[in-house]
């Protein structure tokens, strides 16, 4: 193993993935810390923690564990990847991750990039823009449980960690990797321990990615490893692989779990409706008075399935979601929607599906959990941070499933229809 990556959420080390085999790296992405070595002759490893919403010293014992895995099996390199929204409670969690990370592996300094330019994630001065408007201005401001106020990605993160944050700026970015190197050293001499990086677009990217050869922790979104594959090729530690997205033909029902909120998501429900697909929301005010939600729905969805694929969805509106909350709590209201849908994942899987969409971090998290799933082979991309999956191990009783797992704020509004048009 080459690069070995520690992921905060399940869609976030999907994207990761994608962008390490798109370089030719084969990539395995681990549900959790792995109990034993893989059988799989891989070159990068992607551990997917839920660990993004948890508290910090959660965090940062999941992390430190994935990192011991990782080392033990003779990774190179290592990657702790986030949000391309930067997604963070206040109190954390990238910040303390990212200091115990570096303690553990006696690193001076790192950068901190969750510029991702294909999905519309840029950097400027520092600033972190979702597509043409500032962080705090997009979708994010209204995120049920990491809401993003501010756009300065230095001031963000500065108030999560002890040591100093500075800035690699864009005139440096575009004179390219010796004057990259040139500011880090700077920056070192001058006591910061982590540096956010302006990126605009992929050549950008292609720039950091030689800088970066010899630093032993990244952070950085999914962008980033889009850099990184050469500088294995260029040290001779790496031949491409030609066939690393390869799956095995998918076959089963389809079927599309959706509890993500964000705009974009809420967009591809829409989308999908409009359509003529079929849909069914789950109704998180019968959940929590003990209503039989999850054997209506299911009910409702096993007689569909021959004719296509079927919708199940939490997805609302920020103010019917706000609304939601001030009833039942934060907490407790994300809770019930996720176990709901990932008890009907469940369901669905026992009813024949293997062609299964779940949208959104804690969704995805909590129904690969729910089906016992313990890797997934990396393969082809459906849209910029999401290809499809297949499951390597499972428990349970559970088939080979193929899967996407597409974080909220990915993938274009007909993203439901044509993940499954790619299968076809």
């Amino acid at each position: 193993m080459l690069l070995g990556c520690i992921a905060d959420d399940f869609t976030g080390a999907t994207d990761l993935a994608n962008n390490l085999t798109r370089g030719g790296m084969r990539t395995v992405q681990t549900v959790g810390v792995p109990s034993a070595p893989l059988a799989d002759d891989v070159d990068a490893v992607v551990v997917a923690l839920k660990s993004r919403t948890t508290s910090a010293a959660h965090a940062v014992a999941q992390s430190l564990a994935a990192l011991r895995w990782l080392q033990q099996h003779g990774c190179q390199q290592f990657y702790f990847k986030y949000c391309s929204t930067f997604d963070s409670t206040p109190a954390g969690n990238i910040g303390p991750v990212t200091e115990a990370l570096m303690a553990a592996l006696n690193c001076d300094f790192t950068i901190a990039c969750p510029a991702f330019p294909e999905a519309g994630r840029t950097i400027f001065k520092g600033y972190l823009f979702v597509g043409e408007v500032p962080l705090d201005e997009s979708g994010m401001r209204n995120h049920p449980l990491t809401p993003m106020t501010d756009a300065n990605l230095v001031r963000v993160l500065q108030a999560q960690m002890q040591g100093k944050v500075g800035l690699i700026d864009y005139v440096t970015v575009t004179r390219g990797t010796e004057a990259i190197r040139a500011r880090i050293a700077a920056l070192k001499a001058e006591g910061v321990k982590a540096a956010i990086v302006d990126v605009l677009n992929n050549d950008d990217l292609m720039r950091l990615g030689p800088a970066l050869s010899d630093m032993p922790l990244v952070t950085a979104g999914s962008g980033v490893a889009i850099g990184l594959p050469h500088n294995f090729v260029a040290s001779g530690a790496l031949h491409p692989s030609n066939n690393a997205t390869a799956l095995t033909p998918a076959s089963g029902f389809r079927a599309i779990v959706s509890g993500s909120c964000s705009v974009a998501t809420n967009a591809q429900v829409a989308h999908f409706i409009q359509h003529g697909g079929a849909a069914r929301a789950i109704d998180a005010i019968k959940l929590a008075a003990g209503e039989p939600e999850v054997q209506r729905v299911l009910a409702w969805a096993k007689p569909l399935l021959t004719k296509g694929a079927v919708l199940i969805y939490s997805t609302a509106a920020p103010a019917d979601v706000q609304a939601i909350q001030a009833k039942l709590g934060v907490d407790n209201a994300g809770q019930l929607i996720e176990q709901a849908l990932a008890d009907i994942a469940r369901g669905l899987v026992d009813a024949g599906v293997g062609q299964l969409v779940a949208a959104g971090g804690e969704t995805s998290g909590a129904v690969v959990q729910a089906l016992g799933i313990n890797a997934l082979r990396i393969g082809a991309q459906i849209d910029p941070g999401v290809p499809w999956t297949q499951s390597v191990g499972a428990s349970n009783a559970t088939p080979r499933i193929t899967l996407a797992l597409k974080s909220g704020n990915f993938g274009t509004e007909d993203f439901f229809t044509k993940a499954f048009r790619i299968l076809s």
